[in-house]
């Protein structure tokens, strides 16, 4: 990344943009002092060096990257110029055409990480306005590889369907280790006990597929062709609907981000 590259952060303190602005130092992808990070509230006492602001336009003006980290709620009370400012949206649902209009910036970025980004394992896909230049893009990949793996797609409605498949990414294993966890506990295991197991399982499968870097297809097919305990769980599983109930939520998910960005 090349000197003079001025990153502004709207919501710095919020839990996503803490992770992202965490996660660029990590990579050495910006100093401090080239930070402008907004807050609400007392100055918050993390990222020494950096400059602190509660006034949105002045962080436009000492910025050249702003990333708005806010709830798609608080959009209509940021009024904030960004013009010839290349600009990076991780709200859900506010759509390209909004965003440029909005922030008076034909150089928009629709981005969605997770959570996964405050231990640089988030996935990132993104899409971008046609005003976003080459040198934009390599600003956007590099801001999103230092949170984890990030790529380009296609349109906005990929982004709207990966906002519930990958967006919301950590809640549905913890989602499943919570089941496990009642069911281990209904058994008559200790909750210590049970979280141990359920929270190394699903550590453990996930660092399985980095490591092989394959299809989670292959892994399920493989237990099933062991026809033992794990055949049997997998198989009952998924006559109770368990592929019907993750196509429902990721259906809810879908539209739930579509119609965010229909706000009147």
């Amino acid at each position: 990344m090349s000197n003079g590259l001025k990153i502004g952060v709207i919501g710095g303190n919020g839990w996503l943009g803490r992770a992202i602005i965490q996660s660029l130092l990590d990579a050495k992808l910006t100093s401090p002092e080239d930070l402008t990070l907004s807050h609400t509230g007392e100055r918050p006492a993390r990222f020494e060096g950096a400059y602190w602001t509660r006034d949105n336009q002045q962080l436009a003006g000492r910025s050249n990257v702003i990333v708005v980290s806010v709830r798609p709620a608080d959009l209509p009370a940021l009024a904030v110029d960004a013009a010839g400012k290349l600009l990076i949206s991780v709200m859900a649902g506010i759509r390209l055409d909004e965003l440029a209009v909005h922030f008076r910036s034909n150089r928009v970025v629709r981005a969605m990480p997770n959570a996964a980004a405050e231990v640089g394992k988030s996935y990132t896909p993104w899409v971008a306005s046609e005003g976003v230049e080459d040198r934009d893009r390599f600003i956007v990949r590099s801001i999103f590889d230092s949170c984890g793996t990030t790529d380009e797609v296609a349109s906005e409605g990929d982004i709207d369907y990966l906002t519930g498949l990958s967006g919301s990414g950590p809640a549905f294993p913890a989602l499943l280790a919570t089941a496990m966890m009642k069911d281990a506990i209904a058994y008559g295991l200790s909750p210590d006990i049970a979280r141990r197991a359920v929270n190394s399982v699903l550590i453990g499968a996930g660092r399985l597929l980095e490591r092989r870097n394959e299809c989670p297809a292959d892994m399920v097919d493989a237990f099933l062709g062991y026809r033992g305990t794990t055949a049997a769980a997998i198989e009952a599983m998924g006559a109770a609907g368990f592929d019907a109930a993750i196509a429902g939520g990721l259906a809810a998910a879908l539209q739930k981000s579509v119609s965010m960005g229909e706000r009147s």
